[in-house]
């Protein structure tokens, strides 16, 4: 069983989803980067967990 994710890295990976859904990918490595630069997130545990999520939604879609 995985970890419940909070309605504040639901809704904000998937407004960056929506803004920048084609630079985002299957690759967790890549998408840390892309939510580094594309968001306002200082903490680096916030930005992995929002990049694991992109990413399984990313890998969901396809």
């Amino acid at each position: 069983m995985g970890r419940i994710k909070t309605t504040l890295i639901k809704r904000n990976t998937r407004k960056l989803m929506e803004n920048h859904g084609d630079k985002i990918g299957k690759d967790f490595a890549a998408n840390k980067k892309v939510v580094d630069k594309e968001t306002k997130i200082y903490s680096k545990k916030l930005r992995n967990i929002m990049a694991g999520y992109a990413t399984r939604l990313k890998k969901l879609q396809q």
